[in-house]
């Protein structure tokens, strides 16, 4: 996943440093040497993750994490901060200041490369529902949101998975002594229980568990649907480090070390309910506000209307932070003939599973929309060719892999043609030009003998080359 890094150090050699390591994992860099230039780089070049050194003359890092974070626009990208410093007063100075990480000089590659990739994938997530934010702001259906540190943090649910029987006493009363709840178990499959019939702002698991895999534990909450959301955090010692970097690929959060720090494990925990809580309130007021305005109502996919000015925002954004996106134009193959010969009824029923499928195997930042009629059209930000045309094959495949359960007598067996191209961010193409660039394509599917893909600079694509592993397609039956 490609991303851009701030990097922000006074000495020269700790910044090409660091500046070398990143390169070498293809990301985009930036640097400033100065708290000062630090604002002005996050503002001119909005990085998707800052790695802020703490002792720097002038204005320091804790003064500078302060100033993004009362930045509206600013305060949503996660910080980590590069120092020498090791005391735990400054480590949680520093969470307290609004830094999601606080990695100790000489920096570790693996922990340092395993929590680059995770914020920046959770940025990836609220990035996109702060897009959608901000088109629906302009059509005036919800106002504006609060800055993600003026978040309520009080009164979390909170689970915890630790067997030491002295740790959990402390970690118990250290999450009560915040007006939180703490339910404290201390095995996986209790952990399981409660996920599944409670909601929590944060799980908390230890990864020395005597009798199981802490890590296989955060496998399972992140493959269940109601658990995938819910921020974990992973305790674990020094020698835990790869498995803790592991941890964070799988998709945790955060850590903290042995032996835990009071403080620190306030801090942290602060930093995730409020992270989640954002987002969530992002989420909740976008729904809510959009549902019956901006979406279409019977398939329940955004409508022409939402997705035009999304998209317009979406160009927007990646030319200033030269990112490529994806735009796939979808289209029901012989849609007419659906509803000439099963009648208008079967045919919605046909939308509203074609829409189930596409969103079920697009990724969780994607956007699709329904045009009208029986054409559809999904937005891919910050996508390579690569992932495009891999999304666009296991699209296809979902339609084509199972029929459709209709009201009808037998199964129908429907296929689609799609039309794909990449916007550069050098561009410059309207929503117009986009739409007439993807349609072409799309063209060339349905005279190509339909049921492909067709992407511009491509042609048809390949789908052997690409041999996707197929999904179940569930709960399609239409009430």
């Amino acid at each position: 996943m490609s991303a851009r890094v701030l990097v922000v150090d006074d000495i020269a050699p700790n910044v090409k440093l660091l500046e070398a390591k990143l390169l070498g994992e293809y990301y985009d860099v930036v640097t400033a040497m100065s708290g000062k230039e630090a604002l002005e780089k996050a503002d001119e070049t909005r990085p998707d993750i800052i790695l802020l050194d703490v002792m720097m003359p002038g204005m320091d890092g804790f003064e500078v994490c302060r100033r993004l974070k009362e930045n509206h626009e600013l305060a949503h990208i996660p910080v980590v901060m590069v120092t020498a410093l090791t005391d735990n007063e400054d480590r949680v100075k520093g969470l307290e200041s609004g830094a999601d990480d606080f990695l100790s000089k000489p920096v570790n590659d693996v922990a340092l490369m395993a929590r680059v990739r995770s914020l920046v994938r959770l940025k990836m997530a609220v990035d996109e529902w702060r897009v959608r934010e901000n088109t629906a702001n302009q059509l005036g259906v919800v106002n504006e949101n609060t800055s993600m540190m003026d978040m309520d943090v009080t009164g979390a649910k909170i689970l915890a998975v630790e067997d030491m029987e002295f740790e959990v006493e402390k970690i118990k009363n250290t999450i009560e002594s915040q007006s939180n709840h703490a339910t404290m178990v201390t095995t996986g499959i209790e952990a399981l229980k409660y996920a599944r019939e409670d909601s929590f702002d944060l799980i908390i698991i230890s990864l020395n568990l005597e009798n199981e895999d802490g890590l296989r534990l955060c496998s399972h909450l992140r493959s269940n649907e109601k658990t995938r959301s819910t921020p974990i955090l992973m305790i674990g010692s020094e020698d835990d480090l790869p498995r803790i970097a592991h941890g964070l690929e799988v998709g945790a959060h955060d850590y903290i070390m042995r032996p835990i720090d009071k403080n620190e494990l306030m801090a942290r925990i602060r930093t995730q309910v409020r992270r989640k809580r954002f987002q969530e309130g992002l989420r909740t007021s976008f729904e809510l506000s959009l549902n019956m305005a901006l979406t279409d109502t019977l398939t329940g996919l955004y409508n022409r209307r939402y997705f035009e000015v999304h998209l317009t925002k979406i160009l927007e954004k990646n030319a200033q932070e030269q990112k490529t996106i994806g735009i796939l134009y979808l289209d029901i193959d012989f849609f007419k003939a659906i509803n000439d010969t099963h009648g208008h009824n079967v045919g919605d029923e046909v939308l509203k599973i074609f829409g189930k499928r596409i969103t079920d195997n697009l990724r969780s930042f994607d956007l699709v929309a329904r045009l009208g009629g029986e054409e559809f059209v999904a937005v891919l930000p910050d996508t390579d060719e690569k992932t495009a045309h891999t999304i666009a094959e296991r699209l296809r495949r979902s339609i084509m892999d199972a029929p459709f359960k209709t009201s009808h007598a037998e199964p129908l067996d429907i296929t689609t043609s799609i039309g794909g191209v990449l916007i550069k961010p050098e561009s410059g193409n309207t929503i117009t030009q986009v739409l007439e660039r993807a349609d072409n394509q799309l063209y060339l599917a349905k005279n190509g003998g339909r049921n492909s893909v067709f992407f511009e600079d491509s042609g048809k694509l390949d789908p052997e080359v690409f041999r996707p592993q197929s999904r179940p397609i569930l709960n399609e039956t239409q009430d």
